[in-house]
């Protein structure tokens, strides 16, 4: 800038990027042209500019709002601008500032979220002479990984249109998430926002798959057109006022839940990391794989799951010498009476099937198998058939196909008043879900039917949990229908645990297998329905950095 133009720029409104008197279609961060005056009159301003054709620089400084004409000064070709004293000019502002460590934070996240809308330009950011990041010019993704504190790998990519409006950027997996919202950062048109709305439409994206209490990590970008948007609601413009909120919503809400409901044949693995033990693990996304909708399915595969198991060519153990089979006896090997014997792993592994083929149950609990790529996978069988359970319950729901099974003789369950009431208020929702019941006197109620899917084993109990959380849902007391709908996932989660698979019970290896592959096939079957991860994977490079074998 010229020394004309540096005296321009601390005058009020003078760098005002008003095209009209309206605040309509607004393009830039800043329009009305007071951030410059404004911080020099209550800080130590000082800006140093100079034109490619001048032979030297000019200084313009503002103390407390006492402008001092520029003089020539040294610097190079461009303008740089320092702050310093803050609110030395405004002691009663600077009172009510938080601690120093509250305001360090506030002054890093409005940086990461500055350089997140600009990938195209280097930022620097120091703390107290602490480097706190040094980004050059990136890729979105690169930006996005830098800003986000994790691998551009472990980002599910956004692209989703609807109408004018479209939603793009990257997302973490369910496993990555924090106890704060700090790690979501969402723009609106290159704008960074947190306005409530769309934190709330993540939160309700991300309920499915993550454990209530947790906030995920994410890095959105919504363009929405100008004359549909006002950004002039609140005074750091934060916050947003749309023409169409239920549009935006939903379009958020769509694309993220699109975004996440894949199964595990899309990779999603959370790598378990023993050298550096994190506090929570992240997950991968490598290029989704095709798997067959209808894999090869035994003619031997036993019926007690609800679902069929498909050959993967394992070798029979009866054709292992005895001397080799020896060390596979529970008494010779170590085993205890909770672990299954090992099954040897087939030659040759599918690649259409990530999660590879099962060699072992440990503790009636957990599925060890053994991936195409060779990592080692880790299943929980109860997390794994609950999420499978879940799926298909909601599935029926949606369809309107959730058959009852009548009781031969119907339960009489006594309940607390309060929760007794909140279910037969609840009663025709309740019948949707294939739960049938009337009032059986004060604090106790008839149950005639129960969902077909999960037979009539612990209905009561099943009973008692669902009536527990109508009744102590602040949204339910209140007796709106709606509100209901957007529990009744919560409710079907509730279901699924109810009619899983339980920890301790012993599977054979079709069994296992058949889990295996069904994962493979179901959305969002990384986590279970509570939010806590189904199957871990052990790369080899962890298994040899725990044994030494590298560094």
């Amino acid at each position: 800038m010229t020394p004309e133009e540096l005296e321009m720029a601390v005058q009020r409104h003078c760098t005002s990027k008003l095209q009209d008197e309206r605040l309509v279609q607004i393009r830039t961060l800043g329009f009305r042209g007071e951030a410059l005056p404004s911080i020099g009159a209550s800080a130590r301003l000082s800006i140093t500019s100079r034109t490619s054709e001048s032979d030297t620089a000019w200084c313009l400084r503002v103390d407390g709002g006492i402008i001092t004409p520029p003089q020539p000064s040294s610097g190079p070709v461009g303008t740089r601008i320092v702050v310093t004293d803050l609110f030395f000019a405004t002691p009663a502002r600077r009172k009510f500032l938080k601690s120093p460590r509250v305001e360090n934070s506030h002054a890093e996240s409005v940086m990461r979220r500055l350089a997140l809308s600009a990938p195209q330009c280097a930022m620097r950011v120091t703390l107290d002479d602490k480097l706190l990041f040094d980004l050059p010019e990136q890729s979105p993704v690169a930006r996005a990984a830098a800003v986000l504190d994790t691998t551009p790998d472990t980002l599910i990519p956004l692209d989703e249109e609807r109408g004018h409006i479209r939603l793009s950027g990257f997302a973490c997996g369910p496993a990555k998430t924090r106890a704060t919202g700090s790690g979501q950062f969402i723009l609106v048109n290159h704008r960074p926002v947190t306005d409530p709305m769309l934190r709330t439409a993540i939160r309700v994206a991300y309920r499915p798959v993550i454990e209530r209490g947790r906030f995920p990590v994410m890095a959105l970008h919504l363009k929405v057109p100008l004359e549909r948007l006002d950004v002039n609601v609140h005074p750091a413009k934060t916050e947003l006022r749309f023409a169409d909120e239920a549009e935006v919503k939903a379009l958020v809400i769509g694309g993220l839940g699109r975004a996440l409901g894949h199964g595990s044949s899309g990779g999603g693995g959370i790598h378990a990391s023993f050298g550096i033990r994190p506090s929570r693990p992240s997950i991968s996304y490598p290029p989704r794989l095709d798997v067959p909708v209808n894999p090869p399915v035994r003619a031997d595969a036993p019926a007690t799951l609800p679902f069929a198991a498909p050959s993967l060519s394992r070798p029979s153990t009866s054709s292992i010498p005895q001397t080799e089979r020896s060390g596979f006896a529970e008494q010779d090997a170590g085993f205890t009476p909770a672990a299954r014997p090992p099954q040897p792993v087939p030659e040759h592994l599918d690649p259409a099937f990530p999660l590879g083929a099962s060699v072992a149950q440990v503790f009636d609990t957990y599925i060890i198998a053994v991936a195409p790529d060779g990592d080692l996978v880790l299943v929980d069988q109860h997390a794994a058939h609950e999420r499978l359970t879940h799926e298909r319950l909601r599935e029926q729901y949606a369809s309107g196909a959730l058959r009852s099974q009548a009781l031969l003789l119907p339960e009489v369950i006594d309940l607390p008043r309060r929760e007794a009431e909140a279910l037969l208020a609840r009663s025709e929702d309740l019948s949707r879900l294939g739960m049938d019941l009337e009032s059986f006197g004060p604090g106790s109620v008839l149950l005639r039917s129960v969902p077909a899917l999960l037979g009539t084993k612990d209905v009561q109990g099943l009973l008692r949990d669902v009536g527990d959380e109508l009744a102590n849902d602040p949204d339910l007391e209140a007796g709106n229908t709606d509100s209901f709908s957007n529990r009744l996932d919560a409710i079907l989660a509730r279901m699924a645990c109810h009619g899983s698979i339980r920890a301790g019970r012993r599977l054979k290896p079709e069994e296992m297998d058949a889990l295996l592959r069904e994962m493979e096939r179901t959305p969002r079957a990384n986590t279970c329905s509570h939010g806590r991860p189904t199957w871990l994977k052990l790369t080899r490079s962890e298994i040899e950095r725990l044994f030494g074998r590298i560094k």
